[in-house]
C-alpha cells in the first residue's frame, strides 16, 4: 500500500512543469497521511486544474463518509472490477504529485520506515481516482492512490508501490476522451527500478502529528 508521502516541491515549479492551474493555498508537507486534503490534478474543460481532495475515496453511492478510510488505495489488478473504482476509472481520473513516499520494512515485530524518491529528485505523479459524495450537506471531493506490484528495488522493502506515470502516460490518464479500461490499466505497471532510490528515515514518520523536515532526513545523516 501507499500510506504516507511528502510534497515540499515549490508549487509554482510544479505548475510550470506539469502545465496545470492552481489558485488555492499550498504549504509544504513532509508527512501526508490518509484522511487529510491532498493536492490532485484533473482535467476540467480541456485544462489541467489542481485542487485539494480528501485522501480516502468515498463513492458517490456510499451511505457514510467513513468508508473513505478504507479506500486510501486501489489495487491496479482489480481497479476495473471493484464497484467503488470502476466508474471513476472511466471518467474521474487524477494525478497526485509527490516528491517522496514512505514504506515500512517488517523485521520481526519491528517496522523500519524508508523514503522512496526519484533518482533525479523530480516529483512523482501517482495515478489516482476521485469521486464526489454529496449526502452530508456539503459535497466531499475525495480520491484514492492506485498501487501496483513492487519493482525489484522496492521489493527489498515492500511488495507494493504507487502506480507512477511517465509524462506520456500522464497525458493518456488525464484524457477525458479515454475510457478504454484495458488501455488505462496497462499504464499501471511497476515504475522502473533504475529510476528510483530509497533510504531509511526516522520513526518520527510513524505519527501523523509529526510534520517537519526531520521526517525526510536520512537516518544515517543524524
Amino acid at each position: 500500500m501507499c500510506g504516507r508521502f511528502s510534497l515540499i516541491t515549490d508549487v509554482y515549479a510544479l505548475m510550470r512543469q506539469y502545465q496545470f492551474e492552481f489558485d488555492g493555498e499550498f504549504e509544504p508537507r513532509y508527512n501526508i497521511a490518509p484522511g487529510t486534503d491532498i493536492m490532485a490534478i484533473a482535467c476540467n474543460g480541456g485544462k489541467r486544474v489542481g485542487g485539494e481532495l480528501r485522501w480516502g475515496l468515498i463513492p458517490f453511492w456510499a451511505d457514510n463518509e467513513k468508508v473513505g478510510y478504507k479506500m486510501i488505495n486501489a489495487r491496479a489488478e482489480t481497479v476495473h472490477e471493484k464497484a467503488s473504482f470502476r466508474n471513476p476509472l472511466k471518467s474521474k481520473r487524477c494525478l497526485i504529485p509527490a516528491d517522496g513516499y514512505f514504506e515500512w520494512k517488517r523485521e520481526g515485530k519491528a517496522k523500519r520506515p524508508f523514503r522512496f524518491i526519484n533518482k533525479d529528485n523530480s516529483p512523482f505523479m501517482f495515478a489516482g481516482l476521485y469521486d464526489v459524495w454529496d449526502k452530508g450537506g456539503t459535497p466531499i471531493f475525495s480520491c484514492t492512490i492506485i498501487t501496483t506490484a513492487a519493482n525489484e528495488k522496492t521489493a527489498e522493502i515492500h511488495d507494493r508501490m504507487p502506480a507512477i506515470l511517465t509524462p506520456d502516460e500522464q497525458d493518456v490518464w488525464l484524457d477525458p476522451a479515454m475510457s478504454d479500461t484495458i488501455a488505462l490499466t496497462s499504464l499501471l505497471k511497476p515504475y522502473p527500478s533504475e529510476k528510483i532510490d530509497f533510504y531509511e528515515v526516522s520513526t518520527l514518520v510513524n505519527s501523523a502529528r509529526n510534520e517537519n523536515r526531520e521526517i525526510i532526513a536520512p537516518l544515517n545523516s543524524k
